[in-house]
């Protein structure tokens, strides 16, 4: 049976196909090209992938990815889209689902939205709670840099308090905008926002997400 993150690896790949290497991405001073050899990286060299969230080798991991984001495009998509060697932890279903299914879905969105040209993408009930789970296990780690307090709420009034403090701030909004809000693209998620226009403009401002 196919799981959420074998399709959000197909539909990332596909899109990053039809962009072409150098189409613009939400992710700051990436373009396509980047972000697909940093897909790539992530799961087959774990030697520099490291550099993700340990600082002191964050350069070693540049360095590898920008090795990896001179090859051909079309090569890159293709190692993406055909998914990790077997030696890789990535390559267990269960890590594949925990560790991949927002990570794709995320940067699927990375490159929809910093077109000109789109629509929020149709979410199924199934999928926006598994969405929903990561938000409420992970909401308070992507929202701790907040400098104010985060609130974040479904239309059926479901929350997840992302960071406590004051003045609060809500954000309302679908779960899959939630969740591109709170990782930080607060500019592209389409949401409400209740609050001092101070604090919501400190939000708008704050380094959200897990990196």
């Amino acid at each position: 049976m196919s799981t959420h993150a074998k399709r959000e690896r197909l539909l990332l790949a596909e899109l990053l196909e039809n962009a072409g290497p150098d189409a613009p991405t939400l992710c700051e001073g990436w373009r396509t090209r980047d972000l697909a050899a940093h897909l790539v990286v992530r799961e087959r060299r774990p030697d520099a992938a490291g550099g993700l969230v340990i600082k002191p080798l964050a350069a070693r991991g540049e360095r590898v990815r920008n090795e990896f984001a001179a090859r051909p495009y079309d090569e890159l998509v293709q190692l993406f889209r055909g998914g990790p060697p077997r030696v890789s932890p990535f390559s267990l279903k269960q890590i594949d689902e925990a560790a991949n299914t927002v990570e794709f879905f995320i940067h699927g969105e990375d490159v929809r939205r910093a077109g000109t040209d789109w629509a929020p993408r149709e979410i199924d009930t199934v999928f926006a709670t598994t969405l929903w789970r990561r938000l409420e296990t992970a909401g308070r780690i992507m929202g701790r840099r907040c400098p104010v307090g985060l609130v974040l709420r479904r239309p059926n009034g479901q929350t997840v308090v992302a960071h406590r403090g004051a003045p609060v701030v809500t954000v309302t909004g679908d779960t899959a905008e939630l969740l591109l809000y709170a990782s930080g693209r607060q500019d592209s998620a389409r949401v409400t926002e209740e609050g001092d226009p101070g604090a919501v403009a400190q939000v708008r401002a704050a380094r959200l997400g897990l990196g």
